[in-house]
């Protein structure tokens, strides 16, 4: 459901039994930057129902891990994906972008996050490198590699910490290592991508050596 800025709303239950929910406040001069220099207005829905897969993707994006504060990066492709949803469900919204990808300036922010994976890498970082603004770089790094720089960043912080809990090392120190603020944040990414927390993965791991052949 999208509720615009301003918008009364009675929040009443439609039975008896009632419903609870989670919200999601987006300042509107967030989507308007991440709109980009080609919309002439932020977008106006007709309908607050919608089934976008796009918007369906944000909230759960923004919902997957709230205990832990959107990383910079994260924030920019909650922020594109809102955006984008929005503007698609607008038949009023003037959309003009290019097909074509920037493949040096996608590859560029490539290598940087490859190399500083184990540290929080700010969106002026990738701005530096590619020469692009981060909502531009959000959509071209999704063109360019199927993902957002903050899905890709998660996926190499968890692909080491999976090498090195599987090589001995404890699973706070993996975590640390991996880039993770804390342990709780990488347990809670492990599972939502592979279904079994870092221990359990530990156990196997274990197993497995234990039941190799000499």
């Amino acid at each position: 459901m999208v509720l615009h800025p301003d918008e009364i709303h009675t929040g009443q239950a439609g039975t008896e039994d009632g419903f609870h929910y989670r919200m999601l406040y987006v300042e509107p001069a967030l989507v308007r930057e991440a709109l980009g220099p080609t919309a002439s207005a932020l977008p106006f829905l007709s309908t607050a129902v919608l089934s976008d897969p796009r918007l369906m993707y944000a909230v759960h994006s923004a919902f997957s891990d709230m205990e832990a504060p959107l990383e910079p990066v994260a924030l920019v492709e909650l922020a594109v994906l809102l955006a984008d949803g929005l503007r698609a469900n607008d038949r009023s919204a003037h959309r003009a972008s290019s097909a074509l990808i920037d493949v040096q300036a996608a590859a560029r922010a490539k290598e940087y996050l490859d190399a500083h994976q184990d540290h929080i890498v700010k969106s002026e970082e990738l701005e530096a490198v590619t020469g692009l603004d981060r909502y531009a770089l959000a959509r071209q790094f999704r063109k360019a590699f199927g993902t957002s720089p903050y899905r890709y960043l998660t996926m190499r912080r968890l692909d080491r910490a999976r090498s090195d809990i599987a090589g001995g090392l404890t699973l706070a120190d993996a975590a640390m290592k991996a880039g993770f603020s804390d342990q709780a944040h990488m347990t809670r990414r492990f599972k939502a991508n592979y279904g079994i927390s870092p221990g359990q993965w530990q156990r196997l791991v274990r197993r497995a050596g234990t039941a190799a052949p000499s």
